[in-house]
């Protein structure tokens, strides 16, 4: 783990990043972002080797670090910075709790796009609640009947990486809660979250879509992908 003071720590990392910033690549990163968020125009793969470099030179974070160095990189503007605050919670998500789940959701809430809202809701969230079922009552099950879509959408993709551990009934319920929206942000993660769960239980999604009536058309061909590739009757 890091060896060195936390404001250090950050300043190191802002540094990193600012003097690699790409100004060829920033305004097309900006445009698919619909120009919602500044950019420095360091793309993906890069970004992830800057920080794979980072963490050999540094260290990973401390876990007592995460929240005040998330909050932090949560407070830069470019965009980089917020998928940089992503991967320290990556580092110790398998250590993490139900604790942990209100700072989630202010995180859900804070500077939200699809980008970052669709890493937290399976790969932070979903891994937390595969371990504490017991919180799902509190976090995605108030979540879906917010007016926040964004944390609406993270409900039905929470269980996105879960595969046979899923709970068909609570995913179907929480489609059912939603359905009538017109936010394509939500048509579109009901439909993704049933494409994902009919690689494991095709019947079950299959006949949940076509018995379900009022389901957007987007959700339902979303849905349906996956078994119209495998050639089942839909």
């Amino acid at each position: 783990m890091a060896s060195i003071p936390l404001e250090r720590y950050q300043n190191e990392l802002i540094d990193l990043f600012r003097t690699n910033r790409n100004e060829w690549n920033r305004e097309p990163m900006e445009n698919y972002m619909r120009n919602h968020f500044s950019f420095l125009g360091i793309k993906s793969p890069e970004r992830k080797e800057f920080l794979k470099r980072f963490f050999v030179e540094y260290g990973k974070p401390e876990r007592d670090w995460i929240k005040p160095l998330v909050t932090f990189l949560y407070t830069q503007p470019e965009r980089e910075f917020h998928y940089a605050a992503l991967a320290m919670i990556d580092v110790h998500i398998m250590k993490l709790d139900a604790e942990w789940l209100p700072f989630l959701e202010e995180l859900i809430s804070t500077n939200s796009w699809w980008d970052t809202v669709d890493h937290i809701a399976p790969h932070h969230v979903g891994a937390i609640l595969l371990r504490e079922k017991a919180s799902i009552e509190d976090f995605p099950d108030r979540w879906v009947e917010s007016e926040n879509f964004w944390l609406q959408r993270s409900a039905i993709l929470f269980q996105l990486k879960y595969k046979s551990k899923t709970d068909a009934e609570k995913l179907f319920s929480y489609i059912e809660a939603t359905k009538g929206s017109r936010e394509f942000f939500i048509q579109k993660a009901i439909g993704w979250a049933l494409r994902e769960y009919s690689k494991t239980a095709p019947a079950k999604v299959r006949s949940f879509i076509n018995s379900t009536e009022d389901l957007a058309p987007l959700s339902r061909r979303e849905g349906l992908k996956h078994l119209a590739r495998r050639g089942m009757e839909v």
